[in-house]
């Protein structure tokens, strides 16, 4: 299992932000796409189409720990809940 280090600075890994698009528009990290939580049942080609590992977060854990979920539960392996973005953030910026 990677850390959320290694993913962050791994080319190719696609960020996934579970936030609101409000919430997105607002702050996000660089690269990231968005997928409302709510929406990732639906979405679930369109995910697989970008290239793993996925790494998912959102402003505390909770959302981006529900999302991981359905993405394991859909068959995703390289799926990883990053947390919260104050703290992906802070790890960018150490690197």
């Amino acid at each position: 299992m990677k850390s959320i280090s290694e993913l962050l600075n791994t080319p190719g890994t696609t960020i996934i932000d579970v936030r609101s698009p409000m919430e997105f528009a607002a702050d996000k990290l660089p690269g990231a796409v968005n997928f409302p939580v709510e929406q990732i049942p639906f979405k679930l080609d369109e995910i697989r189409s970008l290239p793993a590992p996925y790494l998912l977060y959102c402003r505390s854990g909770a959302r981006s720990g529900m999302a991981t979920s359905i993405l394991k539960q859909a068959g995703f392996t390289e799926v990883y809940n990053g947390g919260s973005v104050y703290d992906l953030q802070a790890e960018l910026t150490q690197n």
